[in-house]
């Protein structure tokens, strides 16, 4: 996958960023090319060799389109919560290291329902607010649209879900 300069992409578990320089660099012996992105939630630049785009998973923004099966999963989907702890945490974490939107909002959605039964674990709370925070930059981005907008409308739909959801602070 080739990106340009100034487009926006995922990288997976980190968010959204911007391809800032695209450079030629010889590290092994070889000549490669390396993405240079800067992520939008954090001041870390991660070089990424072109070679290893596919390995990493970093994508494109998602689309509008492509955005409200999302939304509706959020609203409608079903979601599973079982499990022991160690197995639940570690799927969810395949999920989140996926880089797809929907396992993030799948994840998302998972710990929400789990909230409302008991108290989230450290790992899974950590794992709760990076789940909301990539899907709402993500979303934003992808509707062209501001940040407290994005929230409120995945507020509303997680309500209209009936699921309270607890704010990342």
């Amino acid at each position: 996958m080739d990106f340009r300069v100034g487009e926006k992409v995922v990288y997976p578990n980190q968010g959204v960023g911007i391809i800032e320089q695209i450079s030629t660099r010889n590290l092994t012996g070889q000549s490669e090319v390396f993405y240079l992105l800067r992520l939008n939630t954090s001041t870390l630049r991660v070089m990424v060799p072109r070679s290893n785009v596919g390995n990493v998973g970093l994508r494109r923004v998602t689309r509008g389109p492509e955005i409200e099966p999302v939304v509706d999963y959020l609203q409608k989907g079903s979601c599973k919560t079982g499990g022991d702890w160690k197995g639940r945490f570690k799927a969810n974490c395949e999920k989140m290291r996926s880089g797809s939107l929907k396992e993030v909002a799948e994840v998302f959605k998972s710990l929400v329902t789990l909230s409302q039964a008991k108290p989230l674990s450290f790992r899974e709370k950590k794992m709760f607010d990076r789940a909301w925070n990539l899907l709402v930059d993500e979303i934003t981005i992808s509707r062209g649209q501001s940040r407290e907008t994005t929230e409120a409308q995945l507020l509303r739909v997680l309500g209209k879900a009936n699921l309270r959801v607890q704010l990342p602070s």
